[in-house]
């Protein structure tokens, strides 16, 4: 039996970089999860009662809803969750600046998240589909519900390294034009593009009635700017350099910085998108309690 500690362990992402094999982070991480819940987010998750439907020829009797027909004199088929599965759509950023950071860098930990999210939401009986970018869209592998889907998702994410510039408002436009059928849209990404532009993005995409979740990923690095003596900053996207004395403008960075993520969070508010952030340091768990959060409809809005 697993101790306390250990359950942890399966969500602190540096124990999770020495694992290596993506499906088993997953695991690890979903069943180290669920196992501190009070109740399970998967029990009775597919008997829930939906919705109904008019009867059609075929269906099969046990689904008519005879109280409904005593009624009105009319056959209606009771649909459950399981019918009216959710189609989810994982977007990566995948650009140079996610490869930032020692010990775990910030796509590595989006890696682990969405591993884990597609993991969770199979889990759930939910359609899951994974888009990765950084200028244009580098790949797209459909929603399907299928457990062996993970394994198809997890293999492409191992394959996946940091490169090429952002582009995230480009791509999340061009999301909301492809993607007909209305669904979830959870984007994992340092959110280093113009805010205005990624606001507006996510707008259209409300306006589309697709729900958001953004799950914004930092180093704790980036929030703190904690270097001394003379620094050299090199640019991953532009590869400009900086050499300066961070001691001398931590003030001013820490100011600009809580500029930063204040316009993210109220700009995610007023598009109705759910705004989680998230350090590389932080546990798993905070991420997948944003989803589940979302799903119970209870908005997150978290700080670090």
């Amino acid at each position: 039996m697993s101790t306390p500690l250990e359950k942890r362990n399966y969500l602190d992402p540096l124990v999770l970089s020495r694992i290596g094999h993506l499906e088993v982070i997953a695991r690890r991480v979903v069943e180290g999860f669920v196992s501190g819940l009070h109740s399970s987010p998967f029990q009775g998750y597919n008997i829930e009662f939906a919705e109904h439907r008019p009867y059609s020829p075929g269906d099969e009797l046990k689904h008519i809803d005879w109280k409904v027909y005593a009624r009105s004199d009319d056959f209606f088929i009771k649909r459950f969750e399981e019918d009216t599965n959710l189609r989810a759509h994982l977007l990566l950023d995948c650009s140079a600046s996610m490869a930032y950071g020692d010990g775990v860098s910030k796509l590595e930990y989006g890696k682990y998240l969405v591993a884990s999210l597609a993991y969770l939401m199979l889990k759930q009986h939910d359609s899951v589909g994974l888009i990765l970018f950084d200028e244009e869209v580098r790949t797209h592998i459909p929603p399907r519900a299928a457990a062996s889907h993970l394994q198809a998702i997890t293999e492409t994410l191992a394959r996946t390294e940091g490169r090429g510039k952002t582009r995230l408002s480009h791509n999340l436009t061009a999301l909301a034009e492809r993607i007909k059928r209305r669904g979830l849209v959870m984007v994992v990404s340092d959110l280093l593009d113009q805010p205005d532009a990624v606001l507006k993005s996510l707008t259209h995409l409300n306006r589309q009635h697709h729900e958001v979740i953004v799950f914004h990923v930092l180093h704790p690095d980036e929030v703190r700017l904690p270097f001394t003596g003379r620094v050299r900053f090199v640019d991953l996207e532009y590869a400009r350099e900086v050499l300066t004395h961070p001691s001398r403008l931590a003030r001013e960075y820490q100011r600009r910085m809580k500029q930063f993520l204040d316009t993210y969070r109220e700009g995610c508010l007023s598009a109705h998108a759910d705004y989680v952030l998230l350090s590389t340091a932080d546990p798993l768990d905070q991420a997948l309690a944003g989803y589940l959060s979302h799903r119970m409809g209870t908005r997150r809005h978290a700080r670090l």
